[in-house]
């Protein structure tokens, strides 16, 4: 068995987590949902931090708990990288000597990176004679991670790595993970409430709601749920994989080619060819059961309507795709009742999606 398999039951004082998990060898899983929901139990577990009364992991063909035989493999001897929003740098210890302590634990044979490499990626060189003590938040967190990496796990885990960041230094390491995530093939598990953070860097996502799995899958089929959708709220949307097709350079637009058709956008810096994801809003989606004429809207969609839901007293959720793709991806528009009563809209009809705003994720 290739992968990660979990299925765990325990109590924490009145939480209760019951969960079957699995995900890809390779890549990024993402765990997503509220506080309390279980994603850092989950993590724990996977570390072997936590031993659960019942349950059983197999991480890539070995098993690390199985408490029918009473097997529980210890954390040293799991290979697990684990980086928290913390850091847990050694704060007596240069940026090199951190490093160096995580290159020392690593097997001899076949390192996930080289010291250059790592150095290089996170832009560590002019960091390794500096003390701990003297770096910002961001570049403990980049620290972190090389040191994590030198280590050559076997499993990355990852528990809100950039939630106690602000603004500017999230955004700076998240886009050195973003690199540093695609040059790597061990699988990764990473914990977030952001829905953003998730969609952006996850291959795969696990929805855990009050210790239970509310959904696994690939992060447009799981974020496209009617459920998911109602119960993540007012902010709730799709995320799309697609490429930059072409550049419009008179009026600086950017056109991105998606499974459901193409977008432009502002002007992106990206080559055509490169992978882009795209996140929409179900509140920035209005429907028509007519072509648009003479709008400022760029982008309009011949789609089909698959299922329609009710989000509050004067709201809905219209999920709409290709039927003959039955978990390819969709978009979601929030509309009023009233406008759905108006268009008649109902499953099977054809109409067109009017996208007011795309944002690229990055």
């Amino acid at each position: 068995m290739t992968g990660i398999a979990v299925e765990l039951r325990t109590r924490l004082g009145e939480f209760a987590l019951d969960v079957k998990i699995e995900a890809p060898a390779t890549g990024v899983t993402g765990l997503f949902g509220a506080s309390g929901s279980g994603k850092t139990t989950v993590l724990r577990c996977l570390a072997g931090l936590h031993r659960t009364a019942a349950g059983v992991v197999h991480m890539n063909g070995d098993t690390w708990q199985d408490e029918s035989t009473g097997l529980f493999v210890p954390p040293h001897r799991r290979g697990v990288g684990y980086i928290s929003q913390d850091a847990d740098l050694f704060p007596h210890l240069s940026v090199r000597k951190n490093l160096l302590y995580g290159q020392r634990r690593a097997p001899a044979e076949d390192p996930v990176v080289e010291w250059d490499d790592v150095v290089q990626w996170l832009a560590l060189t002019q960091l390794l004679e500096r003390d701990v003590a003297n770096l910002s938040g961001g570049e403990r967190q980049r620290v972190a991670l090389a040191r994590a990496l030198l280590a050559s796990p076997r499993l990355l885990l990852m528990d809100e790595p950039v939630s106690a960041l602000d603004e500017p230094a999230r955004r700076e390491v998240l886009g050195h993970l973003e690199r540093v995530l695609e040059r790597l093939s061990l699988p990764i598990v990473y914990v977030s409430h952001s829905l953003t953070e998730v969609a952006r860097l996850s291959d795969y996502v696990v929805w855990l709601t009050e210790g239970r799995v509310g959904d696994a899958g690939p992060v447009s089929q799981v974020l496209g749920r009617l459920d998911f959708a109602r119960w993540w709220g007012d902010e709730t949307g799709v995320v799309l994989e697609g490429n930059v097709h072409e550049h419009d350079e008179e009026f600086e637009l950017t056109t991105v080619s998606t499974p459901l058709g193409p977008l432009t956008i502002h002007r992106r810096p990206e080559a055509p060819g490169t992978p882009v994801r795209v996140q929409i809003n179900a509140r920035d989606v209005s429907l028509g059961l007519t072509a648009q004429e003479h709008s400022s809207i760029l982008n309009e969609l011949q789609l089909t309507v698959l299922e329609v839901a009710d989000l509050s007293p004067s709201n809905c959720l219209v999920r709409v795709g290709d039927p003959s793709a039955a978990a390819g991806p969709v978009l979601l528009a929030r509309i009023t009742r009233k406008s759905l009563t108006q268009l008649s809209l109902e499953p099977g009809l054809e109409i067109f999606a009017r996208v007011k705003s795309v944002a690229v994720l990055d």
